[in-house]
């Protein structure tokens, strides 16, 4: 039987456009869960082509050693994942992210000027039976939060990556609910942050969390993603600090 690659899934996100049609907010698309470095960095992606509240976008989430967390998307906040992640933010930048599929499992994401990160993605039997598991469990049951976090529960020390919530509250208030159908494990991941190597892929000291969200310790790529948001909370304009509230308009007129 054929093996459904990381870009062919990547592909199949590209072309679609159903998202479903209710009052809660979607995204669909594929995402580098994270990847934890030696230096103490941590970097995230999300692709969502299908976006309910505006464009598509690219985001490339980037925390310091430091614990501060800043989102570069090539839409502005109110748009991207800093909708849902300000109150947890040092800051959010707009401008270009770039991703190109140099292989069926290999993947080069760029901040242009902060970010060059290589990533090869490949499959383990625990991947193999976490996106068995996910691809069995029914539709209504992603909507039911006690079971798709028990399900997190199971996999996220099966993965290596530590705990794992796939529903829960975002930092800025509004529940989420995502629904990852595939899973692949980050093999080998190279990355410069503003110029400088971030060294291994290592597991931080501390697990680190937005909110209800746990960032895998251990690298994760998944793919035929869904996130739904089907509660409203206070925007991105109230969780913003005054001076990036500034550098937003100023980057944007």
């Amino acid at each position: 039987m054929a093996t459904t690659t990381p870009r062919e899934c990547a592909a199949r996100a590209e072309s679609a456009t159903n998202l479903p049609q209710d009052d809660a907010e979607h995204f669909a698309g594929y995402a580098v869960m994270g990847v934890p470095f030696s230096s103490g960095h941590y970097l995230a992606f999300r692709r969502f082509p299908s976006s309910s509240i505006g464009p598509g976008y690219h985001a490339v989430w980037l925390r310091t050693p430091g614990g501060q967390w800043t989102v570069h998307a090539d839409v502005p906040p109110e748009l991207s994942c800093a909708r849902y992640m300000g109150a947890a933010l040092a800051g959010a930048r707009t401008g270009p992210v770039d991703a190109e599929w140099t292989g069926p499992g290999s993947l080069s994401v760029s901040v242009p000027g902060v970010v060059r990160w290589e990533l090869d993605l490949g499959t383990t039997w625990a991947t193999a039976a976490a996106t068995a598991m996910a691809l069995r469990l029914p539709s209504a049951l992603w909507r039911r939060d006690g079971v798709v976090n028990a399900m997190g529960r199971v996999m996220g020390p099966a993965l290596g990556a530590g705990r794992l919530a796939f529903a829960g509250l975002a930092p800025n208030g509004q529940r989420f609910q995502a629904k990852p159908l595939r899973v692949w494990t980050v093999t080998n991941s190279r990355a410069a942050i503003d110029g400088e190597d971030a060294g291994t892929p290592r597991a931080l000291p501390v697990q680190d969390h937005l909110a209800d969200f746990w960032l895998p310790q251990r690298g994760l790529f998944v793919a035929d993603v869904s996130i739904r948001y089907p509660s409203t909370a206070p925007g991105w304009e109230e969780f913003t600090p005054d001076h990036e509230r500034t550098a937003q308009h100023h980057e944007h007129h």
